[in-house]
């Protein structure tokens, strides 16, 4: 693989897309991967596997051995503390917590875990961080805020996007506020939330909707506009034309195309992946300066933060 601008790529093995369709991912192949592409790859992870602390544990060392340096992943959910012990021992700068992806674990269960992690494991008696760490899928805006993370990753801003919203900070006393629950607002000219007042663009209240789009505008970005109408589908679509539905089964039925007269984030869904970066690259830039401390007490039901 060949670039002409270097960018920083945080390489993840994809172990997580591998157990949940049930494949398996061949360590060999990923370590040759990772030796053909390495003048691309600025950081890399551990070949994991879930469910498996002790093979997670030999890939590691699978890795080293045959010359690489790979980013530890511990599983913060569901595996024992003192594997994350035994990396800290080994002297790692950089190690990443996975098991947080999914549905299944809520933020209200995960807290306690990650609590106690950057507790007894993570940070010194300041709470600063003994080194840097990686939070895989971290998508809860209050799990970032409350931990010294080095680094978080997550497809929420791409899934968003394709799904037809944008993420958005909160709008209090004449400012954006991005250290709040971020706003996630469909504005997808083909949202089935069009229906549903206060879930999209069209929907919000006069008030919310001026500032939805305040910020689009301060963005860069503008809504856009289509057109709605049925065809026959035997229609060559033109450059600005895409169907909106998909092909009915009798061959006789019209079909309904959209027609794109100014492009914008309502009908492309690249632009609105454009905004979904710049919002989480303003949260970053919203974030105190790494390292900072995990502040927690102990008190006599437990750990007051």
């Amino acid at each position: 693989m060949k670039v002409e601008n270097k960018v920083e790529l945080f390489l993840d093995s994809g172990a997580f897309s591998a157990w949940t369709q049930k494949v398996e991912i061949d360590i060999q192949s990923y370590i040759q991967f990772i030796k053909e592409n390495i003048d691309c790859i600025s950081v890399y992870a551990n070949l994991d596997v879930i469910g498996d602390v002790e093979k997670t544990w030999e890939n590691q060392m699978i890795m080293e051995e045959a010359g690489l340096s790979p980013i530890p992943v511990f599983h913060a959910y569901f595996e024992d503390p003192e594997w994350l012990k035994r990396y800290m021992d080994r002297g790692y700068e950089y190690i990443a917590l996975g098991g947080m992806a999914g549905g299944a674990i809520t933020v209200q269960a995960l807290r306690p875990v990650l609590d106690r992690l950057w507790r007894q494991h993570l940070s010194d008696a300041d709470g600063l961080p003994l080194c840097k760490v990686h939070g895989f899928g971290l998508t809860s805006l209050p799990l970032m805020l409350r931990y010294p993370w080095y680094s978080v990753d997550s497809t929420s801003w791409v899934i968003t996007g394709r799904m037809g919203g944008i993420f958005m900070p909160r709008w209090y006393q004449g400012k954006w506020v991005y250290d709040d629950a971020s706003w996630k607002i469909s504005v997808s000219n083909r949202s089935p939330d069009k229906k549903e007042a206060g879930q999209h663009i069209e929907t919000l209240s006069p008030g919310r909707k001026e500032i939805v789009l305040r910020y689009i505008e301060e963005k860069g970005y503008r809504l856009g506009k289509s057109e709605f109408k049925k065809v026959d589908q035997s229609h060559v679509l033109q450059e600005n034309e895409r169907w909106a539905e998909k092909k009915p089964s009798n061959k006789y039925d019209k079909r309904e195309l959209e027609i794109i007269t100014e492009p914008g984030i309502s009908n492309k869904y690249q632009l609105r992946d454009e905004m979904n970066i710049i919002y989480f690259l303003d949260l970053e830039k919203s974030m105190p300066e790494w390292p900072w401390a995990f502040k927690v007490k102990e008190t006599q039901h437990g750990f007051k933060f």
